[in-house]
């Protein structure tokens, strides 16, 4: 039987992100993606200016029919809140459909470079950090790292010493470890290797350790791509692939993503040009837009 994903998250016009990017990913991941949208924009927050309709009140009319239905999830996936009182809807959505046999992925969505998103507010983080003690996986960038643990984001950029680096974010990804949260992935770390060779590194910690999965630097940042790497991770899970391997894959298919959009010049708040490699992400034996051949999450290393 097909796996079911519970995606809690935006849907914005433009941006490829939020909805847009989780559907198509999760789907040709082979997972049936169950859309529940927080809130509909003409665009995504980056924009100088956008129209958002908030569907706080309306969540809980659709967790209500969902009961009715009797369904269940194999994972549930959150993404971009509207508003603090989502939190709230959120987590009586849990009480629904959080089981020991559910996983919960949050991408605690509360800025980028630095800075804090458009909607951001103090009480949206603290809400935030209460979420992210009842996941199993949560994937902060670098920005929601810092302003979920109150670290400070220009200090953190200033440490050039790679290891220093990796073990001063592994303690503050390790300081959120508490109630049902098992596993931290930072994603998105700037660096510079021995050989002077920037690259970009997604940060898997867990209270064991902490392991440091690296891509060349393409340069360029764009909006959706923390929605499409939370995305692949969350239909490996579904899917019974490890977090190692689906993060390998996930970031193959976002640096040619990136790749082609830097080529062909996207603004960055467009997102990146990632439907064409769609295919890449299906799983192995599969035919995908007329191709049959894929990069499983074993050959990806």
């Amino acid at each position: 039987m097909t796996k079911k994903i519970a995606v809690i998250n935006d849907l914005s016009g433009f941006g490829r992100c939020s909805l847009t990017a989780a559907i198509s990913v999760i789907s040709v991941m082979g997972v049936q993606p169950c859309p529940l949208p927080t809130a509909i924009l003409s665009g995504q927050t980056g924009y100088p200016h956008y129209y958002c309709d908030s569907y706080t009140d309306k969540m809980p009319l659709i967790r209500t029919e969902w009961e009715k239905m009797g369904v269940r999830f194999d994972g549930i996936c959150t993404g971009f809140l509207a508003d603090e009182r989502q939190v709230k809807q959120i987590q009586m959505f849990l009480d629904s459909f959080l089981t020991e046999d559910t996983f919960l992925l949050v991408d605690p969505v509360l800025g980028g470079d630095g800075k804090p998103h458009g909607l951001f507010t103090e009480g949206l983080l603290e809400k935030m950090r209460e979420l992210c003690q009842k996941a199993d996986i949560i994937t902060p960038n670098l920005t929601e790292l810092c302003l979920l643990t109150g670290a400070d984001y220009g200090e953190l950029g200033s440490i050039k010493n790679i290891s220093l680096l990796m073990e001063v974010l592994s303690e503050l990804a390790r300081s959120l470890l508490h109630g049902r949260l098992r596993e931290v992935l930072v994603t998105g770390i700037c660096y510079t290797d021995g050989d002077g060779v920037p690259m970009m590194g997604n940060l898997d910690v867990t209270a064991g350790g902490h392991d440091l999965i690296p891509f060349p630097c393409i340069g360029g940042s764009y909006s959706g791509t923390g929605d499409l790497f939370a995305a692949c991770i969350a239909a490996g899970m579904a899917r019974g692939d490890t977090v190692t391997d689906t993060v390998r894959l996930a970031g193959k298919f976002i640096s040619l993503a990136l790749s082609d959009s830097i080529k062909e010049q996207v603004p960055r708040n467009d997102g990146v040009n990632y439907e064409k490699y769609l295919s890449m992400l299906a799983p192995s034996g599969t035919l995908c837009n007329g191709s049959d051949t894929h990069i499983s999450p074993a050959s990806s290393s």
